[in-house]
């Protein structure tokens, strides 16, 4: 890269993305097509869509359903959000003011960081962990505080955990099974994360 190039690129990025690096997925994914070996960075299906949901996706087409849906998710899929966690956890979720439908993950996070923590705020994320993690904190002005969790059981370490905890701490990122380990937290685990939380 030339000098003026490099100049280009810096300036047409913000400051505070000045850290980020290539996504560890589409790294992989370049690495897999390179060497033929299977993909399992992404999820891309190798059988055509069935043909049930080929013909539920035309129907609705039909039906004129077809527009922008509002903005906080579509209320026929929230209400059935809401009926899944009744029928399946015994939780009454109200779909009308504790159900968000985003379009995936990354979105969410950005949008909860953005919504929740200040600039010099902390974030405290198991680590490994999904990769927009780190850097959703740190567009929102927050800084991660990494929790590494070790191989074989990636079970939470409770010092390291506690040890983590300042009166920064604004938000924790808490997924089970957690992503990208699958592990399950613990009753135990989940309950010192609410815990600390309150204090």
């Amino acid at each position: 890269m030339t000098n003026a190039q490099d100049i280009s690129a810096r300036a047409a990025t913000a400051q505070r993305a000045g850290t980020f690096t290539e996504s560890v997925i589409r790294e992989m994914t370049r690495v897999a097509n390179q060497y033929g070996a299977i993909n399992l960075a992404q999820g891309f299906p190798d059988f055509p869509m069935p043909e049930p949901m080929k013909e539920a996706a035309c129907a609705a087409i039909r039906g004129d359903i077809n527009q922008y849906a509002i903005t906080w998710g579509s209320p026929a899929l929230r209400i059935a959000i809401a009926e899944k966690y009744r029928s399946w956890y015994g939780m009454e979720v109200d779909p009308e003011r504790e159900i968000t439908v985003c379009c995936g993950a990354t979105e969410a996070m950005a949008s909860v960081f953005l919504a929740l923590v200040d600039p010099g705020d902390e974030v405290i994320v198991f680590e490994p962990y999904y990769e927009n993690c780190g850097p959703d904190a740190i567009l929102a002005g927050a800084k991660p505080v990494f929790v590494p969790m070790e191989a074989p059981d990636w079970k939470i370490d409770q010092d390291k955990l506690r040890a983590a905890f300042s009166n920064k701490t604004r938000a924790i990122v808490v997924n089970t099974p957690h992503n990208p380990t699958g592990r399950v937290f613990t009753r135990e685990e989940i309950s010192l994360i609410a815990e600390l939380c309150q204090k």
